[in-house]
């Protein structure tokens, strides 16, 4: 179970998936719609830990309650907190990245601009939600300003919840703490048309090799922290 200080959240479920000679371990977040035990979520978790990156999937407390409603944002930045220092005691020692899909990403970097979380070096989204479908904005990144250190962005070139037109002027003002990662003909989900010719296992392998690659360039000495 994850504790949090913060009265309104209480305790929330936790998976961790540690390989053998993990490298770092990705605190991971859940979408708005399913928990930590969807599909999505623990294939990305088990391709993961054939790369030797460790998860801790958790719940927000709002699906732990079989709610339909996601937390305010403010209980769910409590719970993203609670969940990182939870990393950290059960795997002391590995570097951390936090993020998730979609609503837990945001939130994730939600709680890293208010105040940054202890021994994050970087940030992973599975398809940042910039903004409602049908609705395009920017507004809900504005707080990615204030988060100072490398941002992963693994976006599907379809996502109706981030139209690239404003997406990528947004990570082109975050400079270099900004690294976007496209794959192509792929939605909200990362399903791809079937005229692409490619299967949701080859995407899902282009998505963790993506990740891969990427915490391998991350700065994990103790000064980093």
């Amino acid at each position: 179970m994850i504790a949090s200080a913060d009265v309104r959240v209480g305790d929330v479920s936790g998976l961790l998936l540690r390989p053998d000679g993990a490298r770092l371990l990705y605190v991971l977040a859940h979408g708005a719609g399913a928990g930590m035990r969807h599909p999505f979520l623990e294939v990305v978790a088990q391709r993961l830990a054939e790369r030797s990156i460790a998860t801790l999937r958790y719940q927000f407390p709002y699906m732990e309650q079989r709610g339909r409603r996601p937390d305010p944002p403010a209980v769910a930045a409590a719970t993203v907190r609670a969940a990182v220092i939870e990393a950290a005691r059960v795997a002391p020692g590995l570097p951390l990245v936090a993020g998730g899909k979609s609503f837990g990403g945001r939130m994730t970097s939600t709680a890293q601009a208010e105040q940054p979380l202890p021994g994050v070096r970087g940030l992973v989204f599975f398809g940042f939600p910039l903004h409602p479908p049908g609705r395009p904005g920017d507004s809900r990144a504005e707080h990615l300003a204030r988060v100072q250190i490398p941002m992963l962005f693994l976006q599907g070139d379809r996502d109706d919840f981030a139209d690239l037109k404003l997406l990528k002027p947004v990570l082109k003002r975050l400079g270099d703490r900004a690294t976007l990662h496209l794959v192509e003909g792929g939605d909200h989900s990362f399903h791809v048309l079937k005229r692409s010719g490619r299967t949701d296992a080859e995407v899902m392998g282009d998505l963790v090799d993506a990740i891969a690659a990427w915490t391998s360039r991350l700065d994990c000495s103790p000064r980093a922290q």
